[in-house]
């Protein structure tokens, strides 16, 4: 499939459709409230990337009701920081179900990578629930390995798995 999205630097005005994003890739107790997602985009260490669809009147991505995406369709996105370590974290990656399986996660991951060690990061975190198969299986198939388990981290009490990938490392063979 020819890639019809891209990804850029959030805009304030996407702020409400990421939200509903979240809402929609994550369970009551992961998914963000809308004042913690300002917060983590607002913090002065942070950036936000948005993966949006590109052309019109084309589908980016098939959706299940079949619907054509408007210009400018926001897909996915992304949040991180950098820590004062030189450390880099993924706070949450999202990307609407219909979006799921074109490549959207791994443009918004590597180009976050990209970032990181432009930098100067040597590496980057970052946690998910110990349930969720399908990011695990996506985070290693991008070199990311469990470091550690963190008892009842999410507010639902979920425990997480804490994820670290050297930035320095040759990328995983596919």
């Amino acid at each position: 499939m020819t890639q019809r999205f891209a990804v850029r630097a959030y805009r304030p005005e996407d702020f409400r459709r990421l939200w509903e994003i979240d809402q929609s890739c994550f369970p009551p107790g992961i998914s963000y409230t809308q004042f913690e997602l300002k917060t983590y985009i607002r913090h002065t260490s942070s950036f936000t990337l948005v993966a949006e669809q590109t052309g019109s009147d084309q589908k980016a991505v098939p959706d299940k009701n079949e619907e054509v995406f408007q210009t400018s369709e926001v897909l996915g996105f992304l949040v991180a920081n950098r820590a004062a370590s030189g450390r880099g974290h993924i706070i949450t990656i999202d990307v609407r179900e219909s979006g799921r399986r074109f490549g959207i996660g791994s443009a918004l991951l590597n180009s976050a990578e990209e970032q990181f060690r432009a930098a100067h990061c040597a590496v980057v975190r970052l946690e998910t629930a110990v349930d969720n198969v399908a990011a695990l299986s996506f985070y290693k198939r991008h070199g990311y390995t469990v470091i550690k388990s963190i008892p009842r981290y999410y507010s639902n009490g979920v425990d997480a798995l804490l994820l670290e990938k050297d930035l320095h490392s040759p990328l995983p063979s596919r």
